[in-house]
C-alpha cells in the first residue's frame, strides 16, 4: 500500500498517534531533506511525516531544501503529501483558528529552485490545477466531520519572507483577491506535480497579517500558539481522511509526466537520466 506524506509547518514538529515508529534518513541528488523522516501507521496506512523547517526549526523559508523534501517522499513510496502550514488571512470572514484548503497558488518568491529539471532534460506540467481536487475534496470532508471551521477552495500567495508583510504589501496581496498568505507550499505544489504526487493544503489560519487596523501586527508568538492550538485539529483530520483514501488514484496527478517531458531520450545526458530516474524512468527505459 503507498503511503501518506504528512509535511508539518511552523509549531507541528511531530505526528502524534504514530504506531510502528520509526526514522529513516534519505539521500537524494539534490542534497539532504530537512531532516530525518518519521514513518509509522496510522488507521492501518503506512504514513511518512517530515517537519519541513527541521525538529528545533532551524531552516528559513528560503533555506528549505524543498526539491530534497519531495524527492525523499517519493523514494519512501508516498503517492499522496498533505502538507499542515501556518498562513495569514487575508479576508475579514477568514478568521484565525479557522482551516482553509486553498485550491489556487500566487507564486510570490524570488530565491528558490521550483523544479526537479534542467541540465539537459526539458519538462513543463500542467499547474492549471495545481491541488489533486480527489484528496482535497476528502480532507474537507473529513475536517467537516471532526468540526472544524472549515473552508474549501482559495488562492494561498506564496511570498518570499522570512519577514513578515508590510501594510502595503498586505494591501497589495489582497488586490489579488487571495485568501491566505504564507511562505512554503507553491514549491512543494509544483514539485510535487513533477513527481506525480498528489498534493493539498490544510492551512492553519494564525493571524490577520497585517493588513487589517484594528489588530495587532502578526508576531512568531501568536503563529506558533495558535497553531498548537490547531495541531490536534489537524492530527483528527488527517486520521479521519486516512481511512478515506484508496489504494488506486483515477486522479491526473499519477501521470503528470506523461506528455510532459520535451527532451529527445537520446538527447538526455546520462547524469540527468540517472538523477531523475526515480521520477521519469517509466518514461525514458
Amino acid at each position: 500500500m503507498s503511503a501518506l506524506g504528512v509535511i508539518g509547518g511552523s509549531g507541528l514538529y511531530q505526528m502524534a498517534g504514530l504506531a510502528d515508529r520509526r526514522e529513516e534518513k534519505v539521500t537524494t541528488p539534490f542534497g539532504d531533506p530537512s531532516d530525518a523522516y518519521v514513518l509509522g501507521r496510522l488507521a492501518g496506512r503506512d504514513i511518512v511525516f517530515l517537519a519541513r523547517h527541521g525538529r528545533g526549526h532551524r531552516l528559513l523559508p528560503t533555506e528549505i531544501n524543498f526539491r530534497a523534501n519531495i524527492y525523499g517522499f517519493k523514494a519512501l513510496g508516498a503517492s499522496r503529501i498533505v502538507s499542515v502550514s501556518a498562513v495569514g488571512s487575508l479576508k475579514e470572514e477568514i478568521r484565525p483558528l479557522d482551516v482553509v484548503l486553498p485550491d489556487q497558488f500566487i507564486d510570490w518568491t524570488r530565491h528558490r529552485a521550483s523544479t526537479f529539471f534542467g541540465g539537459g532534460i526539458v519538462a513543463h506540467v500542467s499547474l492549471a490545477d495545481p491541488v489533486c481536487a480527489a484528496l482535497h475534496g476528502i480532507l474537507f470532508e473529513a475536517a467537516e466531520s471532526c468540526g472544524a471551521r472549515a473552508r474549501r477552495g482559495g488562492t494561498y500567495v506564496c511570498m518570499e519572507g522570512p519577514q513578515f508583510s508590510t501594510r502595503a504589501e498586505s494591501h497589495l496581496y489582497r488586490s489579488f483577491q487571495a485568501d491566505v498568505i504564507g511562505m512554503t507550499n507553491v514549491q512543494e505544489a509544483k514539485l510535487a506535480r513533477e513527481a506525480e504526487i498528489c498534493y493539498a493544503t490544510l492551512a492553519m489560519v494564525t493571524d490577520y497579517d497585517c493588513w487589517r487596523p484594528e489588530s495587532d501586527p502578526v508576531t512568531v508568538e501568536e503563529v506558533v500558539a495558535r497553531l498548537k492550538d490547531n495541531a490536534a485539529m489537524a492530527g483528527s483530520i488527517l486520521a479521519r481522511a486516512v481511512g478515506r483514501l484508496s489504494e488506486a488514484r483515477a486522479c491526473p496527478c499519477a501521470d503528470a509526466l506523461r506528455n510532459a517531458i520535451l527532451t529527445d531520450p537520446a538527447a538526455i545526458p546520462r547524469d540527468s537520466r540517472e538523477r531523475l530516474r526515480l521520477l521519469v524512468g517509466k518514461y525514458l527505459d
